[in-house]
Formats: structure tokens, C-alpha cells, sequence
């Protein structure tokens, strides 16, 4: 499955990368060509003589090395691959690839890739459980980042815990995985995510607090199945994902707009917390505040409703339209009279009430409502749900597959 791959193996430094070596000989025995980028740090624990013994390849290392730069660039050398490996993936380094530092080649590939990365998480199980680390962790899956591990067991310290990095068979399975042809190969996808603005006048405007964070999630996760996917997004501060068709919008007309104009597609997921109301008497310039006077009387009309246009496209109807449902109370309740109503396929419904922490947040509590019934999903990551999500999308679509 890998013959002919290329694979960047980023080693950064923990005692974990020991594995790098029996991982090397595994990907080499599928055919895949290995080349290795070792932090400073990680040649305390393997050679870079063992390395290229190994892979076959010279060894990177120095980000100013004019030889390397050269030979290839580092540019090149992050670009010149199928898949980016971070294997063993210290806090350290998965806090930088968060932050978007970049001082030394590792990180700094690591910033410049437009390649997927899998990374193999390795640590101390309290650096593992560190709010930090999980809020890095969830960064980096919004992002498209995948992971593989960690795994519980003995850690070098002599305590036990979760932190052990993935073996390295499991490892080299993730690595087939994400670069066989996935399930959704040739399965066209739209998704809206955020929230829409709608202008007050040119200054001020209403909106909500969705983040985007879960249509972003579910865009990325459908790619990664093999999806081509467009991603239709009001007004974040995501970076568009990797790989995928980003139209940037504001408004719900817009919004419906671009969605119409992406027709035909195999699925719709409708993420976005769409405005219900626009401002009917939106002003063209900005409305002043003038001493002892009333405050200006703001108009409403309601604003197109994407989902259920969406549902009632006829022949061009997508085989499966999902919706969201963004609820405070009676959550299951009120999602089910939505997806009657809007007549789509599936309503995802979550709880955005302030305790629940989901707006902005980077985990969820959902409910999967369908035809056939009701799932409760537990609460977690928000990438966790895209994922359940992309691969319910996957059986549904499959043939014979039923939602």
C-alpha cells in the first residue's frame, strides 16, 4: 500500500524515539521512502548515522546548513512528501506546531507543510493530562492534524499512566490509513460553519458566538476520508484547512448563495449558525448617536433558511443533507420537530446553553437524530464528533448503507 510513498519522519526528543528506528524499517519494507528531520535533542537518543542506515537517506537536521539548503531546501523538504510523521510528537513540540513557532528545522517544516501530518504523541501522563497539552492537542485537530496514540502502560520515569507513544505497527497502520483511498473517495461535500454577520450599518452588525470550530472539524474530517469538500464560512478566526475550498461569506443570503452555486454535491452538512432575523433598515452609513435622542429603530426580516433550501432542491438534492440544531433547552425535543420541519435527513443537535461550554469551546455533547431513531453521543472533542460524524456520512453513502 505504501510503495512509492514519501514520508518525512520528524523525531523530536523524547526517549520514545528509540521506536523511530524500528518504524523506519517497517515503512522501508512496504516501500515507502523515509526521509528524517531529528531535533537537537532527539540525537541524544539516536543517532542520525542510524537514521540514514536505516532510511536510506541523509539526515536533516540544521536549519542553516547552506549544504542542505543547497541539496534541498527546507521549503522543499517539507513540501517533498505525501505525509509529515511526528513520531515521538513531545509536549514541546505539538505546543510549538500550536503556536506556530518556528525555531529550529523540525518546527519549522512542521509551519511550512501543506502536507497531512500524523503525529504519535510521547510524555509523562501528567504532561499528557495538562489543560495545556489538551488545548494544543485540540488546536492542532481543528487544524487537520491527525493522531495516533498515546497508549497506557510503564513510562520511562517508572510510573504508569498514559503518555507510552504508539508502536510502531500501529503507527505504520494510521499511515496506510490515511493514505489509502478512503471511503468517500469521489463523494463531493458541502459544509457551512460559523456564524453569520448581518449589518446593522457598516460598523455594527448582529451575530452569535459560534466559533466555527465544529463545521471546520467536520470539513476537515470528511476530507480525510477522501471527500472533496467545499467550505462555506462566515466570519471565524480559523485558519482555512489545509486541502479544502474555503468560500469565505458573511451574511446568510450570502451564505445561501454560495451554497446553491456548489450544487450539485453527494452531502450537505449545514454547521453554520445561520442568523434567523437580518436587518431590513440597514443603513449605508454609519448610524450616529445624537444627544437626548431615542435610539434608532432596528427592523427585522427573517433570513432565507439554508437547510431547508437545501432539502427541497428536487433532482439536485444531495443524497444526505444534515442539519445542526443549536438548542438551550429540550434540546432532543425541539431537534426533532427542526429536522420535521426543515425536511432534512439527519439533525445533529447540541446544547449551547452557557454552562455547556460548546460555543467557543472545543468539545461537544450531541445527539444524532434520524428516521431510524435517536443516538446520545457522549460528551467530547469536537473533532471526535466530526470524525463519528464523517464516517456515519461513509456507511450511509456506501452502497446498501442506510442512516
Amino acid at each position: 500500500m505504501l510503495d512509492g510513498r514519501r514520508i518525512l519522519l520528524v523525531i523530536s526528543g523524547g526517549i520514545a524515539a528509540y521506536k523511530s528506528l524500528e518504524l523506519i524499517r517497517r515503512l522501508r519494507e512496504r516501500s515507502a521512502a523515509v526521509r528524517c528531520v531529528v531535533t537537537a535533542n532527539a540525537t541524544q537518543f539516536v543517532t542520525p548515522l542510524a537514521l540514514q542506515t536505516l532510511s536510506g537517506e541523509k539526515v536533516f537536521q540544521d536549519t542553516f546548513s547552506l549544504t542542505d539548503e543547497h541539496e534541498i531546501g527546507h521549503i522543499t523538504l517539507a513540501r517533498d512528501c505525501d505525509l509529515v510523521v511526528v513520531a515521538p510528537a513531545t509536549a514541546n513540540l505539538l505546543a510549538k506546531m500550536a503556536a506556530g513557532l518556528a525555531d529550529d528545522l523540525a518546527s519549522t517544516a512542521l509551519l511550512v507543510t501543506d502536507r497531512p501530518i500524523l503525529a504519535a504523541p510521547a510524555m509523562n501522563f501528567r504532561m499528557w493530562g495538562h489543560p495545556a497539552t489538551q488545548a494544543n492537542l485540540a488546536t492542532l485537530a481543528g487544524r487537520g492534524v491527525r493522531t495516533v496514540g498515546p497508549n497506557a502502560g510503564p513510562l520511562a520515569e517508572g510510573e504508569s499512566g498514559i503518555g507510552r507513544m504508539a508502536e510502531p505497527g500501529e503507527i505504520v497502520a494510521a499511515v496506510e490509513g490515511l493514505l489509502a483511498a478512503g471511503p468517500l473517495q469521489g463523494v463531493k461535500a458541502l459544509v457551512t460553519s460559523g456564524p453569520t454577520f448581518e449589518p446593522i450599518d457598516p460598523v455594527r452588525f448582529i451575530g452569535n458566538r459560534s466559533s466555527g470550530k465544529q463545521g471546520h472539524a467536520i470539513a476537515v474530517a470528511l476530507a480525510r476520508l477522501g471527500a472533496e469538500v467545499t467550505l462555506i464560512s462566515g466570519p471565524v478566526r480559523l485558519p482555512d484547512p489545509a486541502g479544502i475550498r474555503t468560500i469565505a461569506v458573511e451574511t446568510a443570503r450570502e451564505m445561501l448563495g454560495a451554497a446553491l452555486a456548489n450544487l450539485p454535491v453527494d452531502v450537505a452538512v449545514c454547521a453554520a449558525a445561520v442568523a434567523d432575523w437580518t436587518v431590513s433598515n440597514a443603513s449605508r452609513e454609519k448610524r450616529k448617536k445624537e444627544p437626548g435622542a431615542p435610539p434608532p429603530a432596528i427592523e427585522l426580516a427573517p433570513n432565507p433558511d439554508i437547510l431547508a433550501t437545501l432539502s427541497e432542491q428536487g433532482s439536485a438534492r444531495p443524497r444526505l443533507v444534515v442539519g445542526f440544531a443549536a438548542e438551550t433547552e429540550k434540546v432532543v425535543e425541539h431537534a426533532r420537530a427542526k429536522r420535521e420541519r426543515k425536511g432534512c435527513d439527519w439533525i445533529v443537535a447540541n446544547d449551547v446553553s452557557p454552562a455547556s461550554g460548546t460555543f467557543g469551546g472545543d468539545f461537544n455533547s450531541v445527539h444524532l437524530i434520524s428516521a431510524a431513531g435517536t443516538e446520545d453521543w457522549p460528551r467530547i472533542a469536537k473533532s471526535d464528533v466530526a470524525e463519528r460524524l464523517a464516517w456515519r456520512i461513509a456507511d450511509f453513502l456506501k452502497p446498501g448503507g442506510h442512516g
